[in-house]
């Protein structure tokens, strides 16, 4: 492997660590600071938010520095973040720690895929491209779990030093591995969010927000969700996690296959259903081990398999704005996380923890709806004018 795409998908494993493992810390970081579960989750709600936010300001208003200089400033950020963190002795302070972490993440992540597609010819940036991403798909298999079982011998504070620690090697490797970059052209931010004016990307987007909303609410307070079958034993949690990343894995790398096969739009809807469905009973499949594995497997197959069609369906709508397009449903996928951790949070106040899958399953069910109506708009519609790059295009 190219060890500069190495570092690369290395940071974005820190990244995606820090996204993901911090559900199976709640509890711990609850009792700690001596607060709910719900709020304890508000971390999740501002690391997301800060980089749903922040991302698209940073590229903007960044876009003429050193991409090798950002990359690194971006980790020391994170780093930063996530030490301090790790040693904040009050719930608000810890909130502001997860704000400057999410900023990092902001600048990190669209700046490195954007430097991996530079880095290398034009027949490989697939392929590049897919490896840099792995980072992120590892962070769910690995990352999350092993963080989790630190968290369980070592306490919340000593996982937040593994993302640290992370962030750090990640930081060193862009500095000594990665060379000069090549500068993009800039881009402004009025640029960046012009394709929301088009109904069928802005319902698009609209699906991926509330789609990720439903799965990562539970996912927020696993640790309550499954309390029956973990009896608030952090490692089994971790290995329950363990299997939701790879079947996630094995969902993101599969989806690809069955969008070429099948079409966007039938891979989306069967996410969306099945999700709906394992959803909608999991108040009573969470209470035994054996069901409880059956839907993590089933809900992390779901739902990474949307990413892929989702994005498929973007760069279908219009090809030659697909970047941004891209880094669109990168931020809507973000905001929905955010939504997640905030509205599952308050409704801890008001149903059962065991109770959230319901919650996820309405989610996931208007997600179907709004893609069923991005589909009508762009059989409508299906390329503009300046996109279409031959006079049949694809409905899908």
């Amino acid at each position: 492997m190219d060890r500069r795409l190495f570092v690369l998908a290395l940071g974005m494993f820190a990244m995606g660590t820090d996204n993901f493992v911090v559900a199976g810390i709640l509890p711990n970081v609850a009792d700690s600071l001596q607060t709910t579960v719900g709020i304890a989750g508000q971390m999740v709600t501002i690391y997301a938010l800060s980089f749903a936010l922040l991302a698209p300001v940073v590229a903007a208003l960044a876009g003429s520095w050193p991409r090798k200089t950002l990359l690194v400033l971006a980790l020391a950020i994170f780093v930063v973040g996530n030490a301090i963190g790790a040693m904040a002795g009050t719930l608000n302070v810890l909130l502001l720690t997860r704000a400057l972490a999410g900023l990092g993440a902001a600048m990190f992540s669209p700046t490195a895929l954007g430097a991996t597609a530079s880095l290398v010819e034009p027949e490989r940036r697939g392929s590049a491209l897919s490896t840099v991403t792995a980072g992120l798909a590892g962070a769910t298999a690995l990352g999350a779990p092993i963080g989790t079982y630190i968290g369980g011998f070592g306490g919340w504070r000593g996982t937040l030093w593994f993302v640290a620690a992370l962030g750090s090697v990640a930081t060193v490797g862009v500095w000594t591995m990665l060379r000069a970059v090549p500068q993009p052209p800039r881009v402004t931010l009025r640029e960046r969010i012009a394709p929301i004016h088009d109904a069928r990307v802005a319902l698009t987007l609209v699906t991926t927000l509330l789609a990720y909303g439903g799965f990562l609410m539970v996912y927020t307070y696993a640790g309550l969700t499954f309390d029956r079958v973990t009896n608030g034993d952090g490692k089994v949690l971790a290995g329950m996690l363990l299997l939701w990343g790879i079947a996630a894995t094995a969902g993101n790398l599969l989806s690809g296959r069955l969008v070429d096969h099948f079409g966007s739009r039938r891979i989306i809807n069967a996410a969306l259903i099945a999700a709906c469905m394992n959803f909608a009973i999991l108040p009573w499949t969470s209470a035994n081990m054996a069901t409880a594995l059956a839907s993590l497997a089933v809900w992390g197959f779901c739902g990474w398999g949307l990413l892929v069609p989702q994005q498929h369906r973007l760069v279908m709508i219009a090809p030659h704005t697909a970047p941004l397009l891209l880094a669109l449903n990168n931020t809507a996928t973000y905001t929905g996380l955010a939504c997640s951790a905030l509205i599952g949070g308050i409704a801890l106040h008001f149903i059962n923890a065991h109770d959230l899958g319901f919650l996820g399953a309405v989610f996931v069910g208007f997600a179907l709806l709004i893609a069923e109506m991005a589909f009508a708009r762009i059989k409508e519609r299906p390329v503009s004018v300046s996109d279409a790059p031959t006079p049949d295009p694809v409905v899908d």
